[in-house]
């Protein structure tokens, strides 16, 4: 866990994970949230909306939001106090998505940060797109 403190940040600091999007994961996101829309549970039925396999929860992607902030950028001081996100193109179990962070805004005044995300799989192709800000408690 990174623990930047607000004098260390600037802009243009980037930080950048990935992750392995799985069966499971759909299956306890379904759970969790009580989303039981066919598109996410049921591959014949994406198949028959044009899709090849059952289609990752938006949400269950945007949730690595938290962890870009909580834990990569600025890690342990962070507080999410927005999240503007879109998706770009549906993610599927097996898609190996890299989350890349950059610091575009940096608020003295009021201690905030803004960073801008990219969600990318492993064919390069762009899933998610996302602004955040970021309060920085240190």
């Amino acid at each position: 866990m990174n623990e930047y403190r607000f004098e260390e940040i600037e802009e243009g600091l980037k930080e950048s994970f990935s992750v392995s999007i799985t069966e499971e994961m759909l299956d306890s996101f379904r759970a969790l949230s009580g989303d039981v829309n066919p598109l996410h549970s049921d591959a014949d039925y994406a198949k028959t909306k044009g899709y090849p396999d059952r289609v990752c929860f938006g949400m269950l992607t945007a949730s690595f939001l938290s962890t870009m902030a909580g834990v990569y950028l600025p890690g342990k001081y962070s507080l999410i106090q927005s999240v503007e996100v879109k998706f770009s193109k549906p993610v599927f179990a097996g898609d190996e998505i890299c989350f890349t962070g950059k610091v575009t805004e940096k608020n003295d005044t009021f201690r905030f940060i803004k960073v801008k995300v990219d969600g990318i799989n492993q064919n390069g192709e762009k899933k998610l797109k996302a602004v955040m800000q970021i309060g920085v408690s240190e």
